[in-house]
């Protein structure tokens, strides 16, 4: 541990425990690092680049007969995702007892459902992963909490006893669930603080001991293969009465604390925070730009496309991708349209107004979703989430699979050309549609978007021509492929908006050796004719260019008109002149 982050480290310990409870924790940790410093003594310092695109996925999305899960999704990749993802993002993969994997009873250990350790590893070897740390809470049937039920003293203080006729009308309420859970004990009756629910216990960090065994945890995941951490639910880590319990200085010292340790430990690591909450809340997990999170999930990303599709205006989503700070050389953000959750909309608060959001909730319950509301408290109530698989809410049941396809691939075309790491969904990748059986199934919404599929059939949906797997796959695969060979799309390559007409999507993506390509994504069903003037992107009269999609070259003049078919991608390149001379 070098000198700065040492003193770092102490310096957030100090500020979290005290100075006496500090120096004793500086050592334990010191301890485990050196534990763990053999097996990761092999991980050097390197950073995301073009080439990077991540897969989100549950260990057992694709089964087959034969093999455990995760060895089938192995299988799978690599016959056909090798050339598309660098990184996977395996969903809590550990035993659970609820929330498809989210109420963690071991995080030690693998769901033997899934596999085993050995699975992971050699998964590993061909990709980056992304591990989930869900520290905000753990099951109740956790040997932790079973042991705290039981009266053992070692685990007295793991979680947080509350008194229920306290005020907790400030605390920050995710779900319509009571806050604190009654459970017997040796000692009485205790009411326990359940954020999420009355399987979820949140840890108490307040304890050392906690912090302890988190931060041995993660560097055993690391140690494991783990390239990318994910910090589920960080926002609530931290309790204090009279406040939100949300964001709070301790939880971003922790943050800071986690990565001082995972810096020391493996400098290759990343560490990603999930914090489903406005945008200047979930940025500030960025902290300086050097010391908390290297990534934040871009979260107003996925209903803001969806707006702009759904309207065919693209107006506030460019107004919102003027607005981003750039990121330092350190962070980036990582972008997504789908995922194992619902489109949540409380990040497009104060972005899009009560009326657009209503809007495109009953546009999604018209394609087959559904809608989670959260009480207001004034006896109203309004959308949080859209429960729906993305390909249905942009295209109506009836919509022709031509036309599913081509708006598909412009709300992706959005998603890989900003700057961040994108990210896609599984069943993004696979052109998948609501799974209202699984809702009916599980009663829960969000399982419209978490079915399972048999490996063999997927394999042949893929392979037939004409089907929408197919033509969904191939147009992802045609983009991912041209996109992770320009450096103008590296994460941290810039980003300059251009506003010239609503129904286009335009922005300039600039990279560091100064090559630029302009993006103009036609949003709309209808063509959309323009003189190059109009983009305003500063290139010169006879300067060569090429359309990387099409492959189509040309030369600039202001006079020039670009004709975009309905939905219709354009990446082009500036192949000579103005800075490239």
């Amino acid at each position: 541990m070098t000198t700065e982050i040492s003193n770092a480290l102490l310096s957030k310990l100090d500020f979290i425990y005290g100075n006496e409870k500090a120096n004793v924790i500086f050592q334990q940790i010191n301890r485990l690092l050196a534990r763990y410093s053999e097996l990761l003594k092999e991980k050097e310092k390197r950073w995301v680049s073009e080439k990077d695109v991540m897969l989100i996925t549950y260990g057992d999305t694709i089964r087959s007969e034969n093999d455990a899960p995760l060895q089938t999704l192995r299988r799978f990749l690599l016959r056909n995702c090798k050339d598309m993802v660098s990184a996977v993002h395996i969903l809590p993969f550990y035993p659970f007892s609820s929330d498809d994997g989210f109420s963690v009873i071991d995080y030690r250990e693998v769901n033997p459902e899934l596999g085993n350790w050995d699975d992971i590893t050699e998964l590993s070897h061909h990709f980056d992963l992304m591990f989930d740390e869900v520290i905000n809470h753990i099951s109740q049937q956790s040997r932790w909490f079973q042991e705290y039920l039981s009266g053992n003293a070692e685990y007295a203080d793991y979680f947080i006893e509350a008194d229920p006729d306290a005020d907790y009308s400030s605390v920050t309420r995710p779900r319509a669930l009571p806050l604190l859970t009654k459970f017997n004990t040796p000692s009485g009756e205790k009411n326990i603080w359940t954020t999420f629910s009355d399987d979820q216990i949140d840890l108490n960090f307040a304890n050392e001991k906690v912090l302890l065994e988190i931060l041995e945890i993660l560097l055993m995941y690391t140690a494991k293969g783990a390239r990318y951490i994910r910090l589920d639910a960080i926002g609530f880590m931290w309790k204090k009465l009279g406040t939100t319990c949300m964001h709070l200085e301790e939880t971003h010292a922790l943050v800071q604390v986690i990565r001082n340790v995972l810096e020391s430990a493996a400098q290759d690591t990343v560490i990603i925070t999930e914090t489903n909450v406005p945008h200047r809340d979930n940025i500030s997990y960025f902290g300086n730009g050097s010391n908390e999170a290297h990534m934040v999930y871009q979260f107003p990303l996925p209903p803001l496309t969806l707006h702009t599709l759904h309207t065919g205006n693209s107006s506030k989503l460019l107004e919102w991708a003027d607005s981003l700070e750039t990121t330092t050389k350190e962070t980036a953000f990582f972008n997504f349209l789908a995922s194992h959750d619902g489109i949540g909309v409380r990040p497009v608060e104060g972005i899009l107004t009560k009326e657009e959001v209503n809007a495109m909730a009953e546009r999604v319950q018209e394609h087959g979703g559904f809608v989670s509301y959260k009480d207001n408290g004034d006896g109203t109530k309004s959308p949080y989430e859209l429960n729906v698989n993305y390909l249905n809410a942009l295209s109506h049941p009836d919509d022709s699979i031509q036309l599913k396809v081509k708006r598909f691939s412009a709300a992706h075309s959005i998603l890989l050309s900003f700057m961040g790491m994108p990210a896609i969904y599984v069943h993004s990748l696979f052109g998948s549609q609501n799974d209202l059986e699984g809702v009916k199934a599980t009663g829960r919404y969000r399982s419209i978007n978490r079915e399972q599929l048999q490996y063999d059939l997927l394999q042949l949906e893929l392979e037939a021509e004409g089907s929408l797997r197919r033509q969904v796959f191939l147009s992802l695969k045609k983009l991912i492929k041209i996109r992770t060979g320009e450096p103008c799309f590296h994460p941290n390559a810039s980003q300059h908006v251009l506003k010239c007409d609503d129904r286009l999507f335009t922005l300039v993506r600039k990279s560091s050796e100064s090559e630029e390509v302009l993006v103009v994504a036609n949003i709309t069903n209808d063509p959309v004719h323009l003189l190059f003037s109009e983009l305003k992107a500063g290139w010169k009269d006879g300067e060569a260019a090429l359309d990387l999609i099409s492959s189509q070259s040309f030369k600039i003049e202001d006079s020039l008109q670009l004709t975009l078919e309905p939905y219709q991608l354009m990446w082009i390149k500036r192949l000579e002149g103005g800075d490239n001379k």
